[in-house]
């Protein structure tokens, strides 16, 4: 009997209001990289390093590789273009399995999507909030438009203007408590400004999130 487990196949694409270039660069500049993907914490240029430098392979036109064989590309004009993060495969046994990197794509990409539609301004700061609590609750942590980004994934801008994502590992429409974490993403806010988003937030996610806790720059990386 093989219990070997196949990779999930996936394509999590966004357009974006600005050129192909600009994009690219986004997409394979750490410094750039460093003020959208991911949350912060103390491995987080290590990772961008490994992700997208090291393990990276590099086609024409703008196409980046890994050797699970899947995928990232940018394509489009000086005006808008699309991303893709795709990993090629047989349709999946079951296709609402959650996929780690896939529901990761979801995020990453919406926190590219909004630094290219607000152009914010500063150096970026994260907190990133991890625990067990229903979708129900999380959507509760601000008052906003939420938008949703497959079934697992939404996102809002609260009234500080900081980007908001929600990712759960069960439908954020689900009744039942699951993992979920939580970016907020801030940019130009010094020590004292960023202080006091950060316990702000721990004060709202701590009541409704079993296991809470809160990463953020200076901290160890989640494990």
């Amino acid at each position: 009997m093989n219990d070997k487990r196949v990779l999930k196949p996936y394509d999590v694409q966004v357009s974006i209001a600005a050129g192909r270039d600009a994009v690219w660069d986004a997409v394979t500049q750490p410094p750039v990289l460093r003020q959208w993907f991911g949350w912060d914490y103390d491995g987080l240029d290590a990772e961008i390093q490994q992700i997208f430098v090291d393990e990276a392979t590099l086609w024409a036109p703008e196409r980046m590789g890994w050797a699970d064989g899947s995928y990232l590309e940018v394509s489009g004009d000086d005006d808008t273009c699309t991303v893709r993060a795709v990993r090629d495969g047989p349709p999946p046994e079951d296709p609402d399995r959650y996929d780690g990197i896939e529901e990761g794509w979801r995020v990453f990409l919406t926190q590219l999507t909004f630094y290219f539609a607000e152009r914010p301004t500063g150096l970026r700061r994260t907190l990133y909030l991890t625990g067990e609590t229903t979708g129900r609750q999380a959507l509760n942590l601000i008052d906003g438009d939420w938008t949703p980004v497959g079934l697992r994934v939404a996102s809002a801008v609260d009234a500080d203007h900081h980007l908001v994502v929600v990712a759960g590992h069960v439908h954020l429409n689900s009744p039942d408590a699951a993992r979920t974490e939580v970016t907020v993403s801030t940019y130009g806010l010094d020590d004292d400004a960023f202080g006091a988003c950060r316990e702000a937030w721990v004060t709202r996610w701590a009541p409704i999130a079993d296991r809470a806790d809160v990463t953020f720059a200076g901290m160890p990386g989640p494990r």
